[in-house]
């Protein structure tokens, strides 16, 4: 039936079961014997979670299981060469279930032309629409041949199992309503799960991510010694000797310099700015300018980086060459670390604002009145009341938006260029981790060569410095709120 049928049989058969659940519930309540435990949307509930959640957790462990029983399938005919080289070994399972795609175009009598050797495969999946690189090997036939048959097989057997679980747990619970049934209980117990589950995914997704890249790059480090990528101040990966002896060199401090260096100008100018105006908006603006300029200024968040980019290849950076850079002979290029800085500042800015408006906005009204009563005046209200009270805060924000500017690609790569310099010149070339851990994934290499692993110490690098940067904003933070909710 497929899996979309199959969870409209599951939801409707879960319906069904509250239907009746419910209904049970309302003659036995008629009937007066005994008092019911819960109210008849309890009972159906019941019935329902009971439906519902064990097919969906049977539908999904068999979804998980039948990639690898179909793959242990496709090796079991695959010959010892093709799998004793393990570069293309994901190549030749591909190639065999692009043949098994086709066979399922084929006819009956097409089918045994094939086998016996009367026409090719390839001349027939053609005739089908259905295009292969090269003629189909005995042994990817055989294998296609037992993928087919091997999913048809897990298929009926998916839909079979699912829908007698289904049926079953429907009966069992159906059976189970009785007056002193504690379904709100029970229901309530199934609910809570789904919350800490709901609550697990965050925690869940980061160690999934941590553990892609800490496999990989602890690969890398048995080719690379972590004292040369670490202290090296020379990046040239050399794509050319990949697969050689000769594996380049590595150094991270370049890319580390460069991010650095770009977030510091980004900062510069987007914490004056955004808190300059997170201060007017709150202390200054009238309600109307308010309405009308946060929810502006706030639509910067929403541009998309890549228009960022083009803003600065096409706008900020020839201006900054022409007027700035060339004149007083500091550089020649419109690709350097001011523009990006200046174009990610840009960006930066709302999510400054936002943040410290909303802190300085929460900041205890008496704390104003009281400066305002004993003379003071806004602005040294602001200064010397407002702004301390809400600094934690504050400070938290301007964190939350380092380690925004820290992970940013797309400006980079069309501001800043994709050299790996140092420098203290701002009017130079530069680049950043991120942009070199997508030039490095961006290739025809395999993931077993140094020149694509080094993606992923790059990238649990950078994961570490931005979770300790977002650990500390959301530390500070929630100080700051302990103290003045």
């Amino acid at each position: 039936m497929g899996p979309l049928w199959l969870l409209a049989l599951i939801a409707g058969l879960s319906l069904f079961g509250f239907a009746i659940g419910r209904w049970k519930s309302v003659a036995l309540a008629r009937e007066g014997r005994q008092p019911m435990a819960a109210r008849p949307a309890h009972y159906g509930s019941f019935v329902l979670v009971w439906t519902a959640i064990p097919a969906v957790i049977v539908l999904i462990l068999l979804s998980i299981g039948r990639p690898y029983i179909a793959d242990h399938a496709v090796r079991a005919h695959l010959p010892d060469n093709v799998l004793a080289d393990e570069t293309n070994l994901s190549l030749a399972i591909a190639n065999v279930e692009q043949v098994a795609n086709g066979l399922k175009t084929v006819t009956p009598d097409e089918m045994q032309n094939i086998k016996i050797g009367v026409v090719t495969a390839r001349s027939v999946f053609a005739k089908h629409g259905v295009p292969l690189a090269g003629d189909v090997e005995p042994y990817q036939l055989a294998a296609a041949i037992s993928l087919n048959a091997i999913r048809a097989t897990l298929s009926d057997i998916t839909d079979v199992t699912v829908s007698l679980v289904t049926a079953l747990c429907l009966v069992f619970a159906f059976i189970r309503i009785k007056p002193r049934l504690r379904a709100r209980t029970a229901v309530e117990r199934v609910i809570l799960v789904l919350l800490i589950l709901a609550s697990s995914v965050a925690v869940l997704t980061t160690i999934g991510i941590v553990l892609s890249m800490l496999f990989q790059a602890l690969h890398f480090f048995s080719m690379v010694s972590p004292a040369n990528f670490f202290l090296g101040t020379v990046w040239d990966p050399r794509f050319a000797a990949a697969g050689s002896q000769e594996s380049g060199q590595f150094g991270f401090l370049p890319l580390a310099w460069g991010t650095l260096f770009i977030s510091f100008f980004a900062m510069l100018v987007a914490v004056p700015v955004g808190l300059f105006s997170a201060i007017y908006m709150s202390e200054y603006a009238s309600s109307r300018v308010r309405s009308v300029a946060k929810p502006l200024l706030e639509i910067l968040a929403g541009i998309p980086t890549i228009v960022y980019g083009f803003f600065a290849l096409t706008t900020v950076g020839p201006a900054i060459r022409d007027y700035v850079a060339v004149p007083f002979g500091l550089g020649t290029s419109g690709n350097n670390v001011i523009t990006a800085g200046l174009v990610m500042g840009i960006m930066l800015i709302p999510y400054v604002s936002s943040l410290s408006d909303d802190i300085i906005t929460a900041v205890p009204r008496a704390l104003r009145d009281g400066s305002l009563g004993l003379g003071a005046t806004r602005s040294e209200t602001v200064k010397q009341v407002v702004l301390p009270a809400a600094l934690p805060g504050i400070v938290g924000a301007i964190l939350l938006a380092a380690s925004r500017a820290i992970g940013e690609t797309m400006i980079v790569v069309l501001a800043a260029g994709v050299a790996a310099n140092m420098s203290l010149n701002p009017f130079t070339e530069m680049t950043t981790i991120t942009v070199k851990i997508v030039n490095q994934l961006t290739g025809d290499l395999e993931f077993t060569s140094p020149q694509t692993l080094v993606a992923f110490a790059l990238g649990i690098t950078l994961f570490v410095a931005t979770l300790a940067l977002n650990v500390l904003a959301l530390t500070i933070v929630r100080k700051y709120r302990e103290q003045y909710e």
